[in-house]
């Protein structure tokens, strides 16, 4: 079995962090990641920026370095950056970039179209989005158009999953992650999405599973694997991601 890891992330104090809404992370770097993995078949992943990291890329490129080149990050950057500095970014192993509506520390949510399509035509960079679903109807109208859009945590909540299922019919993939911070069947809505579309699943760990109701454990995997084929666990753990971040 292996495993594309759509969605972790590394929180080292060497480097700005960023009390969020009154909460600092716990310290997790690169070696804490690889050590609470290690009984797992990583082959790659995608490390993701948080709230607490702001705009900051130095933590990112740090931990890229120590992972390697089937790792890739996902970032956070304002709409004011430079072409030169998002193709920068790019060769050194970002892939995506991150609009935060649930905790901040992100580019505003006005921006999305605008941001969205341009890393997209600069350097191919998909966008994701930490939203609760409910909301997404006021913008569904514009994510639809966008050319490679992800959602994360299953889009968070029961009230948002038939919105995202609208979604995923239009294209966009989703975050198998966070089975421990959703509050909707998890059971179901992997099943829903899987249906309309079996490429648009990617698990992730979640891992250190920041501010979760619980963290991220093995049953997670071991749910997909309950529910689906061998193909389509293949496809959800490694092969959707994998096509996603390295095209």
């Amino acid at each position: 079995m292996r495993i594309f890891d759509a969605h972790f992330h590394i929180i080292d104090f060497n480097f700005p962090i960023i009390e969020n809404q009154g909460y600092l992370p716990p310290h997790y770097v690169v070696e804490d990641y690889q050590n609470e993995t290690a009984d797992l078949n990583i082959l790659g992943g995608a490390l993701v920026s948080g709230s607490f990291q702001g705009f900051d890329q130095e933590y990112l490129l740090h931990a890229l370095k120590q992972m390697g080149s089937t790792f890739c990050g996902v970032t956070q950057l304002p709409f004011t950056v430079t072409d030169a500095e998002i193709i920068n970014l790019n060769e050194k192993g970002i892939k995506a970039l991150r609009f935060n509506i649930k905790r901040g520390g992100s580019e505003d949510l006005s921006k999305l179209d605008y941001f969205a399509r341009r890393v997209y035509d600069l350097v191919g960079w998909s966008s994701e989005l930490y939203i609760d679903a409910k909301e997404l109807p006021e913008m569904a109208s514009t994510i639809e158009k966008l050319p490679a859009i992800s959602i994360d945590h299953l889009g968070l909540s029961e009230e948002g999953l038939s919105h995202v299922l609208k979604l995923v019919d239009k294209g966009i993939h989703v975050k198998a992650t966070g089975f421990g911070r959703v509050e909707l069947n998890v059971k179901n809505a992997l099943k829903s999405i899987y249906g309309i579309n079996p490429d648009a699943l990617m698990f992730g760990t979640d891992l250190p599973s920041t501010r979760a109701k619980r963290p991220f454990k093995y049953g997670d995997i071991e749910l997909i694997q309950n529910l689906f084929d061998e193909q389509a666990v293949d496809k959800i753990l490694y092969t959707n991601a994998l096509k996603w971040y390295f095209n």
